[in-house]
């Protein structure tokens, strides 16, 4: 995938922090979080609330400037879109995968969970002298370390957007019987790595187990504008194939897609039920990389629930 170059870019190695001039400049680099560990961060644009994203299991910064939109002209990357208007920030996980290379933050031991990744974030931006309000975005597993910041600083956050966001409602809406298959799955590799990092031995992994249990002893979310994106397009029909591909085990029940789809389907309307006037988009014509296919939507979402506190 090509990145699209931000404008105007300044590149900040490890000397952010503390920057508090009232027009923020562009930054993209590794920030000292203390402990002797350095996470890479960039931020663009001006403007509150300042959007902050979180990628997917062992996904980077690098995604959220990336569009696969077959719309014509394609829809522009959600980072760059996004910057136009507002202050944008996004960063790379321990074990994230850049392209073909290898995280640009340093090595955690793995697997991690919601509560390391919630603090990781709150002290890279604390480092970064980025302030709140924040409206957090979080696709896949970083649905759920946006839940969990909100849950922790809920002062910090304004709003939130959740694209295809995993939750521990996913375990309640199955049986313990399909858990336990859906749990194997999760810690299957069905899409490809690159070559380039496929022997990474840091690579991001996650407990889930842990994490849900943080998940379900968090405060409840206070009030606040928030979308959930779900995607629209079934898994069922295709894990046929991907069992006799072998981008899934052998043992898996060819029928399971079927069972997911359903239980995803009320997984997601429970993340829509977490806060009173929740808005849930299930027509969204994509799988579960909405922010890659329907980039144009995750904007719009973001954009909604910014008005409120543009409008204060």
């Amino acid at each position: 995938m090509t990145v699209r170059l931000l404008a105007a870019i300044a590149l900040v190695v490890g000397v952010v922090a503390g920057c508090t001039s009232p027009t923020p400049e562009a930054v993209a680099g590794r920030v000292d979080i203390g402990s002797g560990r350095s996470m890479y961060l960039e931020c663009s644009g001006t403007g509150s609330p300042t959007v902050v994203l979180v990628s997917g299991q062992r996904s980077s910064a690098l995604e959220w400037h990336t569009s696969e939109s077959a719309a014509t002209p394609p829809a522009p990357p959600v980072f760059d879109e996004l910057a136009r208007e507002q202050r944008v920030c996004a960063y790379d996980r321990p074990g994230t995968v850049v392209g073909d290379q290898t995280s640009r933050s340093d090595p955690v031991p793995q697997p991690t969970d919601a509560a390391k990744a919630n603090a990781d974030l709150h002290a890279l931006l604390a480092a970064a002298g980025e302030q709140g309000p924040f409206v957090l975005v979080g696709h896949s597993v970083g649905g759920l370390i946006a839940r969990l910041y909100a849950a922790t600083y809920p002062d910090d956050v304004a709003g939130m957007v959740l694209v295809d966001a995993a939750s521990e409602f996913l375990q309640d809406a199955e049986t313990t019987e399909q858990w336990r298959i859906q749990r194997a799955l999760m810690r299957v590799d069905a899409f490809q790595i690159p070559e380039s990092v496929a022997e990474y031995p840091d690579i991001e992994t996650w407990d889930i187990d842990a994490t849900f249990a943080e998940l379900r002893a968090a405060p409840p979310l206070r009030p606040m504008p928030l979308v959930v994106l779900s995607a629209d397009e079934q898994l069922g029909p295709l894990f046929p194939a991907m069992i006799a591909s072998g981008a899934l085990p052998a043992g898996t029940p060819p029928d399971f897609g079927i069972t997911f789809d359903a239980a995803q389907s009320r997984a997601q309307a429970r993340l829509a039920q977490l806060v009173p006037g929740a808005v849930h988009i299930t027509a969204t014509n994509s799988g579960h990389n909405i922010h890659l296919t329907q980039p144009q939507l995750v904007v719009d979402a973001v954009r909604s629930v910014s008005e409120p506190v543009v409008d204060r």
